[in-house]
């Protein structure tokens, strides 16, 4: 069973919830190859074994997406790193599945502590429970939901027989952008591997920047905080200054290509540049 088949299964799986999720994280740029803005590079995506699902703080997800899960081959496995209450879940697709599987997200708002009811004590505000799954809550995740894009995977290439349509995934200015808001909390490989998710994006949609990109950072300007507004020009000045040591470590993690730390940097001073308006 391919990757692809893997994810196309659980993207079938979550039909009746596909309105109100958006597929994040990795998988979010492995899918931009769909959508007919982008260029279509001869190198392979970033592999990625986690599939990330994200849902809106607050949305009434109906029915019960564990028991779809699990009528899929889906098996529900806690993770009590951090002792959350509930414990967050991920949700694996069998041995058989080459270590794929997914878990679900949703933003993080407040204070990120809530009131234990039972204990009279406050506890970390981590994970909840929806419809059946347990998310995890997570910083600056809205941006990611922001005016997300439909693509769809192809019957020839879903391993299913059939196309899997109308996939929400986050627009390619919300993808970079979360990932600037979160480089603080990313241990140092993630940021590189970020970086260069950065760098990937901006690269397949240099293309669609004027017509496309810009007036979503417009739209999604609006909606930041200050403090974001403030975190995201700080992100690319401290990752795109200049050649630096995370811009090394990033252009050395694909294996089937070389890109110049030079060129890297370039692209994305001029591509943030433009989109943010502030190109010389």
């Amino acid at each position: 069973m391919s990757d692809l088949v893997e994810f196309s299964k659980l993207a079938t799986t979550l039909e009746p919830w596909r309105p109100r999720i958006v597929f994040v994280g990795g998988w979010a740029y492995r899918l931009y190859q769909y959508e007919a803005r982008a260029y279509k590079p001869d190198y392979a995506a970033v592999f990625t074994q986690d599939a990330d699902v994200a849902y809106a703080e607050r949305e009434p997800l109906e029915g019960d997406i564990k028991k779809a899960l699990e009528g899929a081959g889906f098996k529900e496995e806690p993770n009590f790193a951090g002792g959350f209450r509930p414990p967050a879940m991920r949700y694996t697709l069998g041995e058989q599945a080459n270590g794929f599987y997914a878990e679900f997200l949703t933003p993080l708002t407040g204070s990120g502590w809530r009131r234990n009811k039972s204990r009279t004590e406050r506890e970390p505000d981590a994970t909840v429970a929806n419809a059946g799954v347990v998310a995890q809550k997570l910083r600056h995740l809205e941006v990611l939901l922001h005016e997300p894009w439909l693509v769809t995977i192809p019957a020839a290439d879903s391993g299913l027989g059939e196309a899997v349509a109308d996939l929400r995934i986050p627009n390619p200015v919300s993808f970079m952008v979360q990932k600037l808001l979160i480089r603080d909390d990313r241990i140092r490989e993630k940021r590189a591997q970020d970086v260069l998710y950065i760098y990937d994006a901006m690269y397949i949609f240099n293309g669609a920047i004027e017509d496309d990109l810009v007036p979503i950072w417009k739209s999604l300007d609006g909606t930041l905080t200050d403090a974001q507004r403030k975190s995201v020009r700080a992100g690319v000045k401290a990752l795109f200054t200049d050649v630096n040591d995370i811009i090394r470590e990033a252009v050395t993690i694909p294996t089937d290509r070389r890109i110049d730390p030079d060129d890297m940097l370039k692209l994305c001073q001029n591509g943030f540049g433009e989109i943010l308006g502030e190109a010389d």
